[in-house]
């Protein structure tokens, strides 16, 4: 699809800023993207890199020029240092303002509590005593420490599992800078994808479980096996969210479901992992949401065009043992039937680095059987791309 729109921005220039520069291709709109090197995965089919720390103001200054909207790859982006390009004008989606509480897991558990939206009992660690460490009345070990800024993918979080350790978190870490988080007993994680239009319309993709190993996205299964009301619950959570905030973009949310029900764990103001089954799996994926978006375009209703789908996340693994060469683990998986293989375009392959996805169509006649299928082809990936237990970075 041809389109005439004028050029737009990317501050950042990973795998998520390069599926973007890709969805741009198909429609003809040319990309401007901002990281620090060309051998940056999005510099891979951009217009124009400025090559510039994404969180570098002078950088953004060089990238906004000549562009009709900016975007952000992720959220680590000095928000008051950027109130002056808006000022002047130039338009990021989302607005600095939509952007702002989320950027801060703390304000994210606010924000949750003033819009009365459930998550997992928290508090700030700044109101633990440094000289007499104790859990909030009723809670118990272990607990889960989560740093409010930077953590993705298992990095700046800790399970705490004694007064010790709470003490010497506390002792080693600027506790303003982190929150504990009561432990989740739940049966499943889930994450959902929207968008909102600059006209205030909600867009979703289906809602879709999740599963980690070690704290990272192992695999994600679409749509997720659940009731009609927990579908419908996560859905009316996100459009709150996204209207109280005047959000326009793209925005993930992960939950738990459990015996307390549906919690917000996260929330992530940017495309997702658990979206990328959408490149493939959907009318409209989530980067083409968040194009359109940006670049002022009419944003297509996303849909499913199979009965579901497997994404399978593929980490870096390290040389030697049974693992075999890099280039036979990727010509055994371009040949999976109803199969995509993404690759970053990462070099080298480092251990527990995300340097690609799959993504497979499933064509089970009922979410049970699709489920089964599931599963047979993430353990077909799984003897060829096996997962890193050795990796810990």
């Amino acid at each position: 699809m041809t389109s005439s729109a004028a050029v737009i921005g990317v501050v950042g220039g990973g795998q998520l800023a390069r599926m973007l520069v890709q969805a741009a291709s198909k429609r003809e709109i040319p990309v401007v993207v901002q990281t620090p090197s060309v051998d940056d995965p999005a510099s891979d089919g951009a217009t124009r890199v400025v090559p510039a720390d994404p969180r570098d103001v002078a950088g953004t200054r060089r990238l906004v020029e000549g562009c009709r909207g900016i975007t952000f790859e992720n959220e680590w982006v000095n928000i008051d240092a950027l109130i002056p390009l808006e000022q002047q004008g130039i338009r990021f989606r989302p607005a600095l303002a939509a952007l702002a509480p989320l950027v801060d897991k703390i304000s994210q558990r606010q924000l949750l509590e003033d819009l009365n939206l459930p998550c997992p009992p928290w508090t700030p660690l700044s109101r633990i005593s440094p000289s007499q460490p104790a859990l909030p009345k009723g809670w118990t070990f272990p607990v889960m420490a989560k740093a409010s800024r930077g953590g993705y993918d298992g990095k700046g979080t800790l399970v705490l599992s004694s007064v010790d350790e709470l003490a010497q978190l506390i002792r080693c870490e600027n506790p303003s800078e982190w929150l504990l988080e009561a432990w989740v007993h739940y049966d499943r994680e889930l994450a959902l994808v929207v968008s909102r239009d600059i006209k205030g319309r909600v867009r979703s993709f289906p809602l879709v479980e999740t599963h980690q190993s070690r704290q990272v996205c192992d695999w994600v299964l679409a749509p997720a096996l659940v009731e009609q009301s927990v579908d419908a619950l996560a859905y009316n959570m996100a459009a709150s969210l996204l209207t109280k905030l005047n959000y326009v973009g793209v925005m993930a949310l992960e939950f738990f479901h459990g015996p307390d029900g549906l919690q917000v764990n996260e929330i992530a103001p940017r495309t997702h992992n658990s979206g990328h089954f959408s490149i493939d799996a959907c009318s409209s994926s989530q980067f083409d949401q968040q194009l359109c978006i940006v670049a002022g375009l009419p944003v297509p209703t996303p849909q499913l065009t199979c009965d579901g789908a497997l994404m399978v996340n593929l980490l870096g693994l390290p040389p030697g043992g049974q693992v075999a060469p890099l280039d036979e683990r990727l010509n055994r998986l371009r040949e999976r039937p109803d199969s995509y293989l993404h690759w970053y375009g990462k070099t080298p392959e480092t251990p527990g680095r995300k340097m690609g996805h799959i993504t497979v169509l499933l064509r089970g006649a009922d979410a049970a059987s699709r489920r089964e299928e599931a599963l047979r082809a993430r353990d077909d990936i799984r003897r060829v791309w096996p997962v890193c237990l050795d990796c810990n970075d």
